[in-house]
């Protein structure tokens, strides 16, 4: 494969899209809804989620690129490639044919899928024409041509073993799949493959890398199953299930489905049975969320999307259990899941520590993949609640605004001293060993256009609130806008009509739970003021009812022309948030609020006490204000800040007496701490001495 030069890393800077070949197949994926898929939104420039897809698209993709040939991911392939070519070779008894000592972990190949997905998700958006297209394009398609030459014969493709068959990674085992359960990640691989490559062939019409991953894919479907003669084993690693769905949908062959649902029917039937990875019981039977937190919420997506397809009311009634047990008791206020570092995994119900949460990037980008699912489902509001506080606070938390520094865990509080990452640092890393978390943002962030709108019959769903335009189509009928909006630091979203062919349509707008009523779907979190949010909604300037629906949207259905314009308007007062009393962490204290965004106070902000000492008056006073914040990196921007008056600081004297200041606290976005090195940092602030304690 060529050498990842300066000039391809510049190309990737403006990855864009090749001709399609053919236009992408149209079938149901058997959700009452339909989402508007991404390469039918544009997200607007210089926008909330324009600039974190800029930094995705400049910054976060090249560089995942660039890791992937600098920690040798691409020589895996390669190597791979060579002992396909000359089996037997005197090499593989040599230091540097030893897997288990130069591959770092059974999937790292899934770095270089998660980033061809990244890139697929932005090629569609870009210019062309230009040397940059010319050169992205090449670059990308060696990197398919080294995978390509990696797979064997049958369409195995796992470098792990591939590359020493006799002495395969540690993780592996001497026999495909027998390892599978436990460590080796065969269909893991798999899954985060057919992702990548369905999202490629749907930006690019090209097949290149999606008859790579069939093959692979008609390899397990042959290999791994019930039937006599076939390896009898459920992923290790889940999100094989809800790629091989995908694959269903895009090609219509109903073994990638039955594959799913094997996958998904006979876990807790095989061998292996554990919490750690959800196979104790088996799927229908499990009501709760527990084990390792992303294999869960990739295997909840994956089972929404096997219920969708095929309607088994089994499943239905067993993830809507568990989407209740999440966010009534395993939630944190920040979107994120995931209290424990021992297995990675869920804590107890209510067990939701701050300074020692685990928080994984990756869990919250599962949980938008199964908050979303659950509204395709069901329609209702509340899930694109929970998904839109996710996406604002646990995702984005995970990657600098600049897109080049990450964070594996996510933690609510911080005294500068605890290790939280997964390389024993307490700050944001450029990158990880595994990089599962950089990668996956890289993947994810450019996908978010694909979350904002929906269809059903003919409502049109406004989800999300960015600066965007969107081609939808209404009973077959074309039907483009644009939003326009300042969203999430204020509250006013402009939608026009810039072309309808539909003569009428219900134009669905979400109205956010935080303005309404609660935090949460659920009685864990709720607000502990008494603040009255205004809502307006108009249409051409005329002023409308704000009554919305039990499914938590506004709903205008009329005849629609060209030009029509709805504004609507929250206002975005401060809030302050209590948990429940079950929460021992939070216990006597309150977190802030305003519109979809937590926010936290962080020391570079208050250098003239400690923090985490700093008391919540009874009734804050709160202004809110631009704040520039100047990383370590430099990285620079503006957020709104808060200013909390009325509180005071508490020191204790070795005595045990307290000594008590005034103080004014400084609080920013909780996505954007950690921008300035280590330092104390609370999303939960104490009301009281008694409070200093918890965590």
């Amino acid at each position: 494969m060529k050498k990842l030069t300066l000039m391809a890393l510049c190309c990737l800077v403006a990855l864009v899209a090749v001709a399609k070949k053919e236009a992408t197949p149209t079938r149901t994926n058997g959700y009452p809804i339909t989402q508007v898929p991404f390469t039918a939104v544009k997200v607007t420039p210089n926008t909330f989620w324009g600039d974190r897809i800029k930094a995705a698209t400049e910054v976060t993709i090249p560089l995942a690129f660039q890791k992937c040939e600098e920690s040798h991911r691409y020589e895996n392939f390669t190597m791979a490639a060579y002992t396909l070519r000359h089996p037997g070779h005197e090499g593989l008894n040599t230091p540097k044919w030893n897997v288990a000592k130069f591959m770092g972990f059974s999937f790292d190949d899934t770095d270089v899928y998660k980033t061809i997905e990244g890139a697929s998700y932005m090629l569609q958006a870009m210019d062309p024409k230009s040397e940059k297209y010319r050169c992205t394009v090449e670059y990308i398609d060696s990197v398919l041509d080294v995978v390509a030459a990696a797979q064997e014969p049958d369409g195995y493709l796992y470098t792990a073993r591939t590359i020493n068959p006799q002495h395969p990674h540690g993780w592996a085992t001497a026999k495909r799949w027998e390892g599978e359960e436990r460590m080796s990640h065969e269909l893991y691989n798999l899954g985060h493959m057919v992702d990548a490559a369905c999202a490629h062939y749907q930006a690019t019409g090209s097949t290149k890398f999606l008859d790579i991953a069939r093959r692979y894919a008609d390899c397990v479907v042959r290999e791994v199953g019930p039937n006599e003669g076939q390896a009898c084993v459920v992923p290790g690693h889940q999100i094989a299930e809800m790629a091989l769905a995908r694959l269903y949908v895009l090609t219509g062959e109903q073994k990638y489905l039955d594959e799913a649902k094997f996958l998904l029917d006979y876990r807790g039937k095989t061998k292996i049975r554990n919490v750690y990875s959800q196979s104790n019981k088996p799927v229908v039977s499990q009501t709760e969320a527990w084990g390792h937190a992303v294999r869960a919420g990739y295997m909840y997506a994956g089972m929404a999307d096997v219920a969708a397809l095929t309607g088994d009311q089994d499943y239905l009634k067993a993830i809507d259990a568990i989407y209740n047990n999440i966010v009534s008791r395993k939630y944190y206020l920040t979107g994120g899941v995931g209290a424990r570092h021992e297995g990675e995994s869920f804590g107890a119900d209510y067990e939701l520590p701050n300074l020692t949460a685990y928080n994984e990037t990756c869990a919250a980008i599962s949980m938008v993949y199964l908050f979303h699912r659950m509204f395709l489902l069901h329609g209702d509001a509340k899930y694109i609640d929970c998904m839109e506080r996710t996406l604002y606070n646990g995702v984005i938390s995970g990657m600098s605004v600049d897109g080049g520094r990450f964070f594996y865990p996510n933690p609510l509080s911080s005294d500068g001293q605890y290790a939280f990452n997964a390389d024993n640092t307490r700050e944001r890393q450029p990158w990880f060993g595994c990089a599962c978390c950089p990668s996956n943002l890289s993947r994810f962030i450019p996908s978010f256009s694909g979350y904002m709108y929906a269809v059903k019959d003919r409502n049109v769903y406004v989800n999300l609130f960015a600066g965007s335009t969107a081609t939808v189509s209404v009973g077959g009928k074309e039907v483009r806008l644009t939003q326009t909006t300042e969203y999430p630091w204020d509250g006013d979203i402009a939608i026009t009509i810039e072309q309808t062919k539909a003569k009428q349509f219900a134009m669905k707008l979400r109205i956010p739970e935080w303005a309404t009523g609660s935090p949460v779907p659920s009685d864990l979190y709720s607000y502990a003021d008494n603040a009255r949010i205004n809502v307006t909604c108009s249409v051409n300037g005329q002023a409308i009812d704000i009554a919305t629906t039990p499914d938590g949207y506004l709903t205008i259905d009329r005849q629609w022309k060209k030009g029509d314009k709805v504004h609507l308007h929250f206002d975005m007062p401060v809030r302050t948030v209590r948990a429940n009393g079950n929460v021992a962490a939070d216990r006597g204290r309150l977190a802030v609020e305003r519109g979809p965004l937590v926010y936290c106070a962080e020391g570079a902000d208050n250098q003239g006490f400690a923090v985490s000492n700093y008391l919540m008056p009874q009734q804050p006073v709160f202004e809110v204000g631009s704040r520039t914040i100047q990383g370590n990196y430099g990285a620079s921007f503006s957020v709104r800040a808060i200013e909390v008056g009325g509180g005071q600081s508490i020191e204790l004297t070795p005595q045990g007496s307290a000594i008590v200041r005034p103080a004014r606290l400084v609080m920013i976005p909780y996505y954007a701490w950690n921008h300035r090195g280590p330092g104390q940092m609370e999303v939960w602030m104490p009301q009281s001495i008694s409070a200093l304690g918890n965590y």
